[in-house]
């Protein structure tokens, strides 16, 4: 079972920390309300999952995170934060975090994210980055922005994070955030699984990319 550690107010308060500890009655939960004793911990220990506060830790905070994230690469890293809006959430995955997830998500949703990251997923709050009230229901696929059907078309046809955002001519980090929403939105826990229904999908949506996307598209299959 995992070991996992928890840094900061947030990631230690009571009711999530209960409920950690009774999904994983096995695993081995360290909690710490200072980041400066937690890196002590992460250089001494090991871990499986950090999940950090970044609220209270200070503006280098992001940038210690990624630091430790390069030098313990088997170690899965997760931040929570009151401020959810895309630009956060898109620092911290570019800054090499595995999942972000927001203070307004119950206990619940907090704990489905960390059993993803632990599983080797990315995660990121549906509702955050599409806007309050969002659903990952087949319906809310329907009504994909355009930006978003065109990652969903890329995806498809099993290209990287790193080639969308090629193709897109977008920052790896934006196409991270939109990879990881349709994975969720479809269900699945791999790109393999998600190429497989875009596909599916994209039979109903049908609506094609733009000219210049497209041959840019086929310069990177070619």
């Amino acid at each position: 079972m995992p070991r996992i550690l928890l840094i900061g107010q947030g990631a230690c308060r009571t009711s999530l920390l209960i409920l950690i500890r009774m999904s994983f009655s096995k695993g081995e939960i360290l909690k710490t309300g200072s980041l400066h004793e937690g890196v002590s911990h992460i250089h001494r220990d090991r871990f499986d999952l950090v999940l950090v506060d970044i609220d209270q830790s200070g503006p280098r905070t992001l940038e210690m995170l990624k630091a430790l994230s390069a030098s313990h690469p088997a170690i899965r890293f997760a931040v929570m934060s009151m401020s959810d809006g895309r630009d956060c959430i898109s620092a911290s995955l570019a800054g090499g975090m595995h999942g972000f997830v927001s203070k307004r998500q119950s206990d619940e949703e907090i704990l489905v994210a960390m059993k993803e990251v632990l599983s080797g997923g990315v995660y990121v709050p549906w509702s955050s980055a599409r806007g309050r009230g969002g659903s990952a229901s087949s319906d809310h696929m329907l009504k994909l922005t355009p930006r978003q059907q065109q990652v969903l078309r890329l995806l498809s046809l099993g290209m990287s994070n790193k080639e969308i955002a090629r193709a897109l001519r977008i920052a790896e980090s934006t196409t991270k955030i939109h990879t990881a929403l349709l994975m969720r939105a479809l269900g699945v826990r791999n790109r393999t699984e998600a190429a497989f229904k875009a596909g599916k999908l994209l039979s109903e949506i049908e609506q094609p990319l733009d000219g210049p996307v497209w041959e840019q598209q086929n310069h990177l299959l070619d």
